[in-house]
């Protein structure tokens, strides 16, 4: 198999820069692989299993020797490098912590091998063990900690020795739904104070909350890279569009107006929408499938809490139906059958109405 990608951004610094590298492995092969990252920013590849994603990880960290090209990382060439040598850390979805060891010596393990002292080991820990909430489990075994505790331990373990780029496989993968958005709390704080991370998933929500910048791979290279908004908004082909499954995304804020009510109001720009949620309040985004968007020609009479009126901006067929892009002074996305676009009449221009239940909504935290 081949893997390729091309270069991302130009301009600014860049603090990992991987060009034309070649790797080969049994039934695998890595060919003229170009990713530049630059300092600062959270790069998220999406793409399904077997399509390179952790193998281009391994390679930045140093598990997997180059047949060619090269892998720099904040200036320096670190291609054949020793792995102990190279400024990255590497988390896996399984957390792969010492079970032998307590939360302490997982963290501190790495400084160890680097033979710091006792002192600065210390230090380093206890302060890795606030910032990721393991203030009260430094004594403890990995064994009797949740999921999603070990996997802040294998995070503090990989930031102790002070990344220039930290390199997360699934991270989020095996956790449960309750774990889930503590640490993606914790990776975007990381991420705004200054730390670069490449973070490979299939999980669109994942970018959606995390990512400055998304690459789509399909088929061993990258078919679309952009921000967020570019990648759900805009994809450029059936893949992506496919993989994605997003075609109505929209940035602001959840509030709720009745204290300790689910039914939330979701403004972007100049409009609100109704959302059902135990999400807390404040920024994010709200996620609507095109499929739960209804459209009518006059004002719907049913149980819908959110209706708005628009114009038809664009029509396209769909592997699923028919696209019906709509205006309603942000574009949104409805799939509809055929028979409907005959039935109503619908051709750009045409006024309709737009409805959905507040329970269509998914809301995720930025």
């Amino acid at each position: 198999m081949y893997f390729f990608c091309c270069d991302y951004w130009h301009g600014g610094v860049k603090m990992l820069d991987v060009k034309a590298l070649t790797i080969e492995l049994d039934g695998f092969s890595l060919r003229n692989l170009t990713v530049q990252v630059e300092d600062g920013a959270y790069l998220v590849l999406l793409g399904e299993s077997g399509v390179g994603k952790s193998v281009l990880l391994e390679c930045i960290a140093g598990l997997y020797p180059a047949a060619s090209g090269s892998v720099s990382l904040g200036g320096a060439d670190i291609t054949h490098a020793r792995i102990q040598d190279r400024p990255v850390g590497l988390v896996y979805q399984d957390e792969a912590l010492f079970p032998h060891l307590t939360v302490y010596e997982n963290v501190a393990y790495g400084l160890r091998a680097r033979g710091a002292g006792r002192a600065a080991i210390d230090e380093t820990v206890r302060a890795l063990a606030k910032q990721t909430g393991l203030e009260d489990m430094l004594t403890r075994q990995p064994g009797t900690l949740s999921g999603g505790e070990r996997q802040r331990v294998s995070l503090a373990r990989a930031l102790a020795t002070e990344p220039k780029c930290l390199l997360l496989d699934e991270p989020l993968s095996a956790l449960d739904a309750q774990a889930r958005p503590a640490m993606r709390s914790l990776l975007r704080n990381l991420h705004r104070a200054g730390q670069t991370i490449v973070h490979v998933t299939h999980d669109y929500e994942e970018a959606i909350s995390l990512a400055t910048h998304v690459g789509v791979i399909e088929d061993g290279r990258i078919v679309q890279e952009g921000t967020p908004a570019d990648i759900f908004q805009h994809p450029k082909s059936g893949f992506v569009a496919r993989f994605v499954g997003v075609r109505n995304f929209f940035h602001g804020t959840l509030s709720f107006p009745d204290s300790g009510s689910t039914m939330g109001e979701f403004a972007s720009g100049d409009l609100t929408f109704s959302v059902a949620t135990d999400a807390p309040g404040g920024p994010g985004y709200l996620l609507l499938r095109s499929e739960d968007l209804t459209l009518s020609s006059a004002r719907p009479e049913g149980s819908a809490r959110n209706t708005f009126e628009g114009k038809v901006s664009d029509i396209a067929p769909a592997r699923l139906g028919v696209e019906v892009m709509v205006d309603l002074g942000v574009e949104v996305a409805a799939m509809v059958t055929e028979d409907a676009v005959k039935r109503m009449g619908l051709a750009p221009g045409k006024d309709v109405w737009v409805s959905f239940k507040a329970t269509a909504g998914r809301f995720i935290e930025e």
